[in-house]
């Protein structure tokens, strides 16, 4: 039992059956995913990193690492 009276039933089913609520909820889901994007993109560029001194030559040591392709 929901512990709603018969008139908040019908009222509650009233408001939900009506396309405005609907638009509103749709505008609203497409507003928030467009903002998650938006951010993911923002902190995906602020988070590049600079460079950093590497072994520009391989010398075979496995102590040693260099970057596959330098980016500077």
């Amino acid at each position: 039992m929901t512990g709603l009276s018969s008139r908040q039933h019908s009222e509650r089913a009233r408001w939900l059956s009506k396309p405005l609520f609907w638009i509103s909820l749709a505008v609203i889901f497409v507003v928030v995913l467009i903002a998650a994007n938006a951010h993911l993109v923002i902190v995906a560029f602020d988070s590049q990193p600079d460079c950093v001194p590497h072994d520009k030559v391989a010398d075979g040591s496995t102590t040693h690492m260099r970057a596959a392709k330098s980016g500077c």
